[in-house]
């Protein structure tokens, strides 16, 4: 059971991900720093897209970006 040994493959092949069964050491590291980069990014998004959102008339029914929009307490849609 577990599908047996790895098979022999070609030592001539260069792969950019690394080739068959790779398992770098600092991956582990690299993720985190994906995370990471990936958390800033989206953050920088969402602050910039919240700042220029704009609504001409209030929603009828509570919308989530409410709680964040600085347009929202200007339209009564949220007390502060």
């Amino acid at each position: 059971m577990g599908g047996g040994a790895h098979y022999p493959y070609p030592k001539e092949v260069w792969t950019p991900s690394g080739g068959w069964w790779t398992r770098p050491k600092n991956w582990a590291t690299n993720t985190v720093v994906a995370v990471v980069g990936i958390g800033l990014a989206t953050y920088g998004v969402w602050r910039a897209s919240a700042a220029r959102e704009e609504r001409h008339i209030a929603p009828t029914k509570p919308i989530p970006s409410a709680r964040w929009s600085p347009q929202a307490a200007a339209l009564g849609v949220r007390k502060e």
